[in-house]
């Protein structure tokens, strides 16, 4: 407990049973919260309080980061974040998959997956600086907190005419001095998507070069690799040959083996990733589902698995429907209805249940939702993610305990993204928390019906203002705009 503080509580969470998010056993605790701060622990019991929470039965824990979002958008257009909040995130990672809004112009090309990224209404704010993009999150807060990443997809539309051929040098010096400018205004780090068109020709050296400020602000190369299913191996290497290149980390985004050629590769993947981690910085995760979710593809090679159109601005009413099934209503193959669709995004049942247990069992997995927001049917993830880690893979399955997967998604990702003072709970922390029932909480987004808010959250805190409680949004936009806490090399 704070020593020099005895005056009233904004907020005690009384009689919970907390799980800090750094893996050690559960406790018994009281919470007390002054301001956007956790000031102490203990027994509060006499200790007077604007507002008090009893939380006997349930679990307390710091609020969830989605360490893989494509939410740049929706802090903007949806700020109540309601499909993030309801489920226990206080902070989101944008940026992923090399697609971030900033830095943009008007008129620049907006290529898939770039234009998952547009608003409802089809237009895309620009914002020039990346710091405009912060300025804007500030000046219109949403309801959780973001770090962002810029997306090397997006520098390239930024900078490049095309985009099928690899850069040439006065085009990698531009998108590196964008990159260090990024840096500078408060991004995380560069975030890349080799494995989609308008950055499949950008070669290794392409990365390295215009990754070269990353090593100065000692900032995170995360990436959707070229390659996730016969190419993962081979993909992964490149991944950290970039990382010893620049001397930094790299983040593995939302690892997997696609394809059932592959099913079973985990138990090769994983023991080169944990070899990886002896002699340099890695981190990697997953989401708890065996199907992705993205643009639509046209190469009949990518559309062998079932397919379910998330969404489609050319005929909205197939968002729901098979890909086969559409295919065969226009007596067309199923490239040539995926080509109709477009532009549209997809949910791709490609995955082993097998490999995904081992991957999220894996020490050092993050969790990731990898939601896209403005699909009309998104994936289940965009709303179940984080609940079906705890009651289904925790609980009901026994993947791991309970205090496993809270660290997973808190402690681990707050670490691995250097966000202070977050992620656990600790004298001093901001009170981003979440309040749960350990036998009840469940996701209940499914792929027919997948809007659909988590049972068992109870109450959801960000910076320590109460932003979701038994079963509604307070209407709180409490969110803040993180920025790196880090030393920068000369």
């Amino acid at each position: 407990m704070s020593e020099d503080f005895d005056g009233a509580f904004d907020l005690i969470i009384a009689g919970g049973t907390v799980i800090d998010g750094t893996r050690r056993a559960r406790f018994e605790t009281d919470v007390g919260i002054v301001g956007e701060r956790i000031i102490a622990l203990g027994n509060l019991s006499l200790r007077n309080a604007r507002r008090r929470i009893e939380a006997g039965g349930k679990m307390v824990a710091p609020g969830f980061i989605d360490s893989h979002t494509h939410d740049d958008v929706a802090l903007l257009s949806q700020p109540l974040m309601e499909y993030k909040v309801s489920q226990g995130v206080t902070t989101v990672v944008t940026g992923n998959c090399g697609i971030s809004l900033a830095p943009s112009r008007p008129g620049m090309p907006m290529p898939m997956p770039l234009s998952l990224l547009r608003q409802e209404h089809g237009d895309t704010a620009t914002f020039p600086r990346f710091s405009d993009y912060l300025d804007a999150l500030r000046g219109a807060p949403a309801s959780v907190n973001v770090a962002a990443l810029v997306g090397h997809t997006t520098l390239r539309a930024q900078t490049m005419a095309e985009l099928n051929r690899d850069a040439t040098r006065q085009e990698r010096l531009v998108m590196a001095d964008l990159l260090e400018q990024a840096l500078e205004d408060g991004a995380f780090g560069l975030s890349t998507g080799t494995f989609y068109p308008p950055a499949a020709k950008a070669s290794t050296e392409e990365i390295i070069e215009v990754g070269q400020p990353l090593t100065r602000f000692e900032a995170l190369y995360a990436t959707h690799m070229r390659n996730e299913a016969e190419g993962t191996l081979t993909s992964l290497e490149e991944t950290f040959a970039i990382g010893r290149a620049l001397n930094i980390a790299v983040g593995i985004s939302h690892h997997k083996l696609q394809g059932e050629a592959n099913f079973g590769k985990s138990a090769m993947t994983l023991p080169l990733i944990r070899a990886a981690m002896k002699c340099q910085c890695v981190s990697l995760d997953c989401y708890p589902y065996t199907a992705s979710s993205t643009m639509l593809h046209t190469d009949p090679a990518k559309l062998q698995c079932r397919v379910l159109i998330a969404s489609s601005e050319g005929h909205p009413e197939m968002a729901g429907r098979d890909l086969s099934e559409i295919a065969l209503q226009w007596n067309v193959s199923r490239a040539e209805a995926a080509g109709r669709l477009q532009p549209a995004a997809a949910i791709y049942f490609s995955m082993d249940e097998g490999d995904v247990r081992n991957i999220l069992s894996f020490d050092d997995t993050m969790i990731g939702s990898d939601g896209i927001p403005s699909a009309d049917k998104p994936h289940p993830r965009l709303w179940g993610t984080f609940p079906r880690v705890l009651g289904h893979y925790s609980r009901d399955i026994g993947l791991f305990s309970l205090e496993t997967a809270v660290w997973k998604m808190s402690g681990l990702t707050a670490r691995n993204f250097g966000l202070k003072d977050r992620g656990t709970i600790a004298l001093g922390n901001f009170a981003d928390l979440v309040i749960f029932d350990a036998a009840s909480v469940i996701d209940k987004a499914s792929y027919a019906s997948p809007i659909q808010a988590a049972e068992g959250i109870d109450v959801v805190l960000v910076n320590g203002r109460v932003t979701w409680e038994t079963g509604r949004h307070s209407g709180a936009r409490n969110g803040q705009v993180l920025t790196p806490a880090r030393s920068i090399s000369s």
